[in-house]
């Protein structure tokens, strides 16, 4: 059923139904709200939690803010604001870039904000910082695409340029600035404009964080932190791998769900299936991994199974406009790259839904609000899979983590995931005007209210607490893996 199930998560567009012509923000929020109300299949729901006199006062609220929005910008985040009272995910409401339409060019720094040099003999720092033996911030780092070096003069950490692939910064410029006890300062972004130094991190002897930037040492050389490199490497990861940590343990990143990257994580799987089959722990990272396709986790469920995994399915909410997704399948099914076989289930899918207006649907041939899937064989290794997760887990990746967790061998470590998932299958309409999109749901789980994940989340069984950095959480867990 998984086949079947991957094709309700393809996201496709529709054109508005006919609304008022008055291109306004204020009406463009009451097409909005109209939409939403009408369609979203969250939408009562949360009505019925929260109660009609808590959103008729948000409203009410928003109308007044909505006003007094001039660009469209201010207006759709305003709307995305409103939309965050129905949940945390899963709608979306964007510009639709028109095809004469200028892209935004980034902010420059006024010519009269000339770049301060630093005055330093560089050949003469680089003799200096290469005999250094302590692992401080003074020394030669790189963020791409600068060499920067750093070096206290006075009270004050001064960053310069070493060498630029930036066509604005020179050699010698100033490029950032810390106070003596490295606790604040300024970093001057791409443009040159200042940007206030609020987050400063050492990550081993090798790495420095700055805000929202990562420098890597050049010099002086320390020892590589192999924990550290792996961690660097699977954050920075934009396909699946899987490598050794030590002799029991392997580590599989998916940084993604990603139908794109189905294949890529099948591949992985399948060239490391020896590996995977006669070691004894494996460590899944799925950190920041937002969801993608149910079809993605499909060969990696196998090695996790123990006992029939039961799967809670959904109900689509039909009305007229909704269901205009599923025609869309069905009639443009080439395109979509749907097989000829799938594309009869969407006709019958679009019929049965035509004719219960107003009403959720079980889409399901069994009528069964739960999936059983049972498997002919048990895989002896891995004996022990630790899943990691964080804030960042959402939509299908919570999926898999539901039906990865009934697995006997499976434990889940980090912190608690998004929960953005019972509300899902995202269709996206044009406003009248053809001025913004609406991302809205058409399903529901039949988990609702039993066993909400929505506004929760999934709790890890080790919950990863702040004293342990996000850099030794592979071998945090490596080490719960392996103890005897």
């Amino acid at each position: 059923m998984l086949k079947i199930k991957t094709l309700f998560l393809i996201f496709i567009s529709s054109s508005s139904f006919s609304f008022a012509q008055n291109c306004n923000c204020e009406s463009n929020f009451q097409w909005v709200k109209k939409t939403f109300e009408e369609n979203d299949a969250g939408y009562q729901y949360v009505i019925d939690k929260k109660g009609i006199s808590a959103y008729q006062a948000h409203n009410n609220d928003f109308l007044n803010k909505i006003k007094n929005k001039k660009t469209d910008v201010e207006c759709a985040q305003t709307i995305y604001e409103w939309l965050k009272f129905f949940r945390s995910g899963h709608f979306s409401i964007n510009m639709i870039e028109k095809d004469n339409q200028q892209p935004q060019s980034q902010p420059v720094a006024s010519e009269n904000n000339k770049t301060e040099t630093v005055k330093i003999d560089i050949e003469k720092f680089k003799k200096e910082v290469v005999s250094k033996k302590d692992s401080d911030i003074e020394g030669i780092w790189e963020v791409q695409p600068y060499t920067i070096g750093i070096k206290k003069i006075g009270d004050v950490y001064k960053g310069f340029i070493i060498q630029s692939g930036a066509e604005n910064w020179k050699p010698y410029e100033l490029k950032l600035t810390l106070n003596a006890d490295k606790t604040k300062g300024t970093y001057y972004l791409r443009n040159k404009s200042g940007q206030e130094i609020n987050n400063i991190r050492f990550i081993g002897k090798n790495y420095l964080e700055i805000n929202e930037f990562t420098l890597k040492r050049v010099s002086p050389k320390f020892e590589k932190e192999e924990g550290i490199e792996t961690y660097f490497e699977a954050t920075r990861a934009e396909k699946p791998f899987l490598k050794e940590i030590n002799k029991t343990t392997l580590l599989l990143r998916i940084p993604s769900f990603n139908g794109a990257l189905k294949k890529d994580i099948d591949s992985v799987i399948t060239a490391n299936q020896s590996k995977i089959e006669s070691t004894e722990n494996l460590i899944i990272d799925i950190r920041n991994n937002g969801g993608g396709s149910d079809n993605s986790f499909a060969k990696i469920i196998p090695y996790l199974y123990t006992n029939p995994i039961r799967s809670v399915r959904t109900q689509f909410y039909s009305t007229t406009l909704n269901n205009q997704r599923m025609l869309d399948l069905y009639e443009n099914y080439q395109k979509y790259g749907i097989s000829p076989e799938d594309r009869e289930y969407l006709k019958k899918s679009y019929d049965k839904l035509s004719k219960n207006l107003g009403k959720f649907v079980s889409l399901q041939d069994d009528g069964k609000i739960v999936g059983i899937n049972k498997m002919d064989k048990i895989s002896p290794y891995p004996k022990n899979v630790g899943i990691i997760i964080n804030e960042g887990n959402g939509s299908t990746a919570e999926e898999f983590l539901l039906a990865a967790k009934q697995s006997k061998k499976v434990k889940l470590f980090g912190t608690t995931t998004a929960g953005v998932l019972d509300i899902s299958n995202m269709y996206f309409v044009a406003s009248p005007c053809n001025e913004f999109k609406l991302g809205y749901s058409l399903s529901k789980s039949f988990r609702i209210p039993d066993m909400a994940i929505d506004g929760k989340g999934i709790q890890p069984d080790y919950f990863i607490d702040k004293t342990i950095p996000d850099y030794q959480w592979i071998d945090h867990v490596s080490d719960i893996l392996n103890e005897k």
